[in-house]
């Protein structure tokens, strides 16, 4: 993966994420890779808490992320999304922005800003 382009390996991260392949998903992101709310907390580095926090996303039936535009600027490309989720609550969506910064050819730092919750089916694809 070395050799990929941002884009490449940001949309390879994104059908990995969508078909709930772990390894196929890790092996996008650095093995120090940093996670963070944007401007916050850190959410997992390292992949074992990658890992640990994907596998816990998976065990949910309905997620999906849904890519709704994606920006490329040098090394780091930004995602909205849309995410498909069951929440506690009952299933619903969320809209995130996705800021993934890549380093030779795996994404080396992530960062969220994650949307407002809303419950019920997402919209059809469109």
């Amino acid at each position: 993966m070395h050799s990929q382009s941002p884009q490449a390996v940001v949309h390879a991260q994104l059908d990995a994420y969508n078909a709930k392949d772990i390894d196929a998903l890790l092996a996008t992101y650095a093995p120090d890779a940093e996670q963070y709310t944007l401007h916050g907390e850190r959410l997992a580095q390292g992949h074992a808490q990658l890992r640990e926090r994907f596998l816990t996303r998976f065990a949910e039936p309905d997620l999906h992320a849904r890519l709704l535009s994606r920006t490329v600027l040098g090394s780091t490309a930004v995602d909205a999304e849309l995410i498909t989720r069951n929440f506690p609550e009952g299933p619903g969506t969320v809209e995130m922005l996705c800021i993934y910064e890549v380093v030779e050819g795996r994404i080396w730092r992530a960062s969220f800003a994650i949307g407002q919750k809303r419950p019920g089916t997402p919209p059809p694809a469109g």
